[in-house]
């Protein structure tokens, strides 16, 4: 079996391209608290994180790790998988009746055999059982309970989505504050467009090589087309990773500069991290060894769980981002510190 060599590749020259986009020279505005405030070496006047000297990025890195222990970041990982495993099977459910109204359903459990090396072999056995037990319903049954399933699915992943949000807000340092209609509307809105996602990437995965068949295209660019799922794969998830930072926690918005650095790198982390525990569950794991029957569904959650903390990590290294330096980091005009409405913009991360 291939290692993940090419796909971690992609991925981080994905990071480079994404940091590029996202960093851009701010609006010149503020100069005059610039000429007010002076810095000391470590980035107290950074306008992006790319203006952030060593000396910051290392005050930075350091309170990330203080963070991951003092933020209980595995717990909250745990908890995080509790609630994905409930919402996975509606999900599921819900992803075939939608499928089912413009193919056959069955079908979907081939095309799931495309993410072989991104998910665990546990993970695609799970997913293919429940997608060959819900298919197996035929086309009427899918469509009388269509509107149920997606019903169901959609409220037990909002579930999973609002234990995101909950966990974005440890990190941010900000009390949960929106009520319970704010708070599910904006979670829902996350949880449909995940599900959208997953049916995009099925297409996706459905249409390719039709597409690539029609038109006859030679080996080298069939290959590099194929190769070329990675870095798209990655982009979406940074996108989707961003926007997530941005609207989960309950506080003023970060301009984009400030989230696509840390979004950038969780997704890298999780393609190459999911690339990698997949490779070592197919060659050296001995989860159906050690825990028997329940081997598939503890990689499953394994997989998850080491996901979530990277999200997390991700989610760090945004917030000590913006902690580290005077300038506000939210939308708007600028406004001088603890006007703000968030308490990474507030105030200022400690030196090193």
């Amino acid at each position: 079996m291939r290692g993940p060599g090419t796909g971690g590749m992609l991925a981080l020259l994905g990071l480079a391209f994404l940091i590029q986009y996202f960093d851009q020279r701010p609006e010149q505005d503020g100069r005059q608290q610039r000429r007010n405030v002076s810095d000391d070496g470590h980035g107290r006047l950074a306008d992006s994180p790319s203006e952030i000297p060593a000396k910051g990025w290392k005050d930075v890195l350091y309170r990330v790790y203080e963070n991951v222990t003092e933020h209980r970041i595995v717990a909250l990982a745990a908890g995080m998988t509790f609630y994905t495993l409930l919402a996975i099977f509606p999900a599921l459910a819900a992803l075939v009746a939608i499928y089912g109204l413009f193919s056959d359903p069955a079908k979907i459990t081939v095309h799931l055999e495309q993410l072989q090396g991104l998910m665990p072999g546990g993970a695609i056995d799970i997913a293919r059982d429940q997608l060959t037990r819900v298919s197996s319903k035929g086309s009427q049954a899918l469509g009388v309970t269509f509107l149920v399933s997606l019903a169901i699915s959609l409220w037990s992943a909002n579930a999973a989505m609002k234990s995101l949000f909950d966990t974005l807000n440890v990190v941010y340092r900000e009390p949960e504050r929106r009520g319970f209609f704010k708070l599910n509307a904006i979670s829902l809105t996350f949880t449909a467009g995940a599900i959208l996602f997953a049916l995009l990437a099925i297409a996706a995965i459905v249409v390719v090589p039709v597409v690539l068949q029609y038109v006859g295209l030679s080996d080298a660019a069939d290959l590099l087309l194929r190769i070329g799922r990675w870095p798209a794969i990655f982009i979406c998830v940074s996108l989707g990773l961003a926007l997530i930072y941005r609207y989960g926690p309950d506080r003023e918005e970060p301009k984009w500069r400030w989230i696509s650095w840390g979004s950038a790198l969780a997704a890298a982390l999780w393609l190459g991290g999911s690339a990698l525990f997949s490779w070592y569950a197919a060659n050296f794991g001995s989860f159906n060894a050690t825990y028997g029957s329940l081997g598939a569904a503890i990689g499953f959650m394994t997989w998850i769980w080491i996901s979530a903390i990277v999200i997390l990590i991700g989610a760090e290294l945004d917030a000590e981002l913006e902690h580290q330096t005077m300038r506000d980091t939210t939308t708007g005009h600028e406004r001088p510190l603890g006007t703000r409405g968030a308490t990474m913009a507030d105030t200022v991360g400690r030196s090193t």
